[in-house]
């Protein structure tokens, strides 16, 4: 967020509303979030033979695990750039452009 205040500084001045800058931030969070879960995925799937022999009361391919654990990491990623984005929604853009 402090490295792109400058951005949203310039967004505000230009006339962005606050809930535009809000879901700018929190869908880049949002994406980053999927885009490592989705990558996450693959590769447990992908290791889940190795992995077997560390599991205890459930299969490997326990689809059940696999969605909560995503889900998680998912709300994990949205409430981690939530706060930052709540914060941006208040720049005053004289102010963050002044910041360089």
């Amino acid at each position: 967020m402090t490295q792109r205040t400058s951005e949203i500084g310039v967004r505000v001045a230009l006339g962005a509303q606050p809930q535009d800058v809000f879901r700018i931030v929190v869908g880049e969070g949002l994406r980053l979030a999927l885009f490592g879960v989705g990558v996450g995925l693959v590769a447990a799937l992908v290791l889940t033979r190795l992995l077997q022999s560390f599991l205890f009361g459930i299969s490997a391919y326990d689809p059940l695990t696999f969605i909560v654990v995503s889900l998680l990491l998912t709300l994990v990623a949205v409430a981690a750039s939530y706060f930052p984005a709540r914060r941006a929604t208040r720049v005053d853009p004289m102010i963050a452009l002044r910041y360089e």
